[in-house]
Formats: structure tokens, sequence, C-alpha cells
């Protein structure tokens, strides 16, 4: 056996049985097909240890340079939640009345949506996900890399943990955003990446038909 480099250490990597793989590869799949985005939030508490969980999941996501250029505000605090839905539903106003193009509100109609945002305030948390384009160390820029594509996978991974803990969400953008940063007063090196409200979704919650694209549509072998 070779000798490993000093700053490496040997991968502790446990090998399935491809019948074990296939089994395994389902189940996720099917809890996560599951999965759908929730606008109707019961106000039930959720547990701090699992918020904590469901974040440190997140951070576990690959990342240029390993960079981590993330940053993930809790918000539960009723008066800030509030604030928050003004200022988004601010913005979704213009956006339903001009901003966004005939085609787009067309395409939003089947969720039967609007500029109206309840969900901010009646969902018990809040996370805002920022990307940081640069560190700061001793008054001097840390470069980070990839970070459209690092934050994004780290999301990807944080939506994903919050279904298997239990709960519901919802991917909000309400464009622009730059008004998170000035509530939750967040350092100029970190730009608003998603809004997400989790929780459990109240006993009255629905969600539109929808099917999604097969594996035929999405994928091919080369």
């Amino acid at each position: 056996m070779s000798k490993v480099k000093e700053g490496f250490k040997k991968y502790d990597f446990d090998k399935m049985n491809p019948k074990d793989m296939v089994q395994r590869s389902l189940s996720f799949y099917q809890e996560l097909d599951k999965r759908r985005s929730i606008r109707h939030f019961s106000n039930e508490e959720i547990p701090d240890e699992v918020i904590y969980n469901i974040l440190k999941t997140a951070s576990t996501a690959p990342s240029g340079a390993h960079k981590q250029p993330w940053f993930f505000a809790i918000v539960k605090s009723s008066e800030i939640k509030k604030e928050i839905r003004n200022a988004a539903e601010k913005e979704e106003y213009v956006n339903y009345h001009g901003r966004m193009g005939k085609e787009w509100i067309k395409d939003l109609e089947k969720f039967e949506t609007n500029w109206e945002k309840p969900y901010l305030e009646n969902a018990p948390v809040l996370i805002v996900v920022f990307k940081k384009s640069h560190d700061v160390s001793s008054d001097r820029k840390q470069k980070n890399y990839y970070v459209n594509e690092s934050v994004g996978i780290a999301s990807g991974m944080l939506i994903a943990a919050i279904h298997h803990a239990g709960l519901a969400c919802l991917t909000h953008t309400p464009s622009p955003m730059n008004f998170l940063s000035k509530i939750l007063n967040r350092p100029s090196n970190e730009k608003p990446f998603l809004l997400i409200p989790i929780g459990y979704p109240d006993d009255n919650s629905v969600v539109p038909v929808l099917k999604r694209k097969s594996l035929e549509e999405i994928s091919n072998t080369f």
C-alpha cells in the first residue's frame, strides 16, 4: 500500500453490490418524486436541530476550489418575515403588471399564482441562500470560483434534505432580490440567490396536477 501524502487521507468508500445499488437508487428516486413545491404552510414550529441538519447537509455540496461560497440566513422572526413579504410583494406586483411578459404570465396560470405571497409570513421558517462572490480575510479579497454552479448544487441538496426530513418548501425568487441583503444586513460580497420558505403543508394544501418529463425526454446514452 502506497503512502498517503500529507494533507490527504484514504477515502472511506462503502461499495455496494449491484442489486443493493438498484434498490437504493430506486427508493431514493421514489422518495424525491413525491416532492412538490408548496404554497400553503402550517405555522407548526420546526425543531432547530432539524434546520441545522438540513443546512449541514447542503454544506456538503462540492464547490469550486472548496471555497464553499454560500451563506444561509435562517429567518424565524415574525417581524422580519413580514418585512420580507412586504418587500417581495412590492417587486412581484411590478412583475405581474408589466415586468414579466405575456408568455411568462400564461405559463404561470396553471399554478394560480399572483403577486401576493402570504406564505412568506405563514411558513415557520424562511431560509435565504446567499452567494458569495468573494471572501474577505484581514481586509483582503479572496476569490471564489464557479459561484453560481456551487451555490446551485448546494441549493439542490438543501431542497432534497428538506424533503427527506419530512418537510415541504418552495423555491421563491422575487426579482430583483436585493431587498433581502438590506433587511438581513448582509455584507456587500453576498448576493441573494434563493428565498425558501419551509415547513409542514397545511391541511388544505393542494398542488396542480403536473407530469414530469420522461427519462427519454431528459437523457440519452452516447
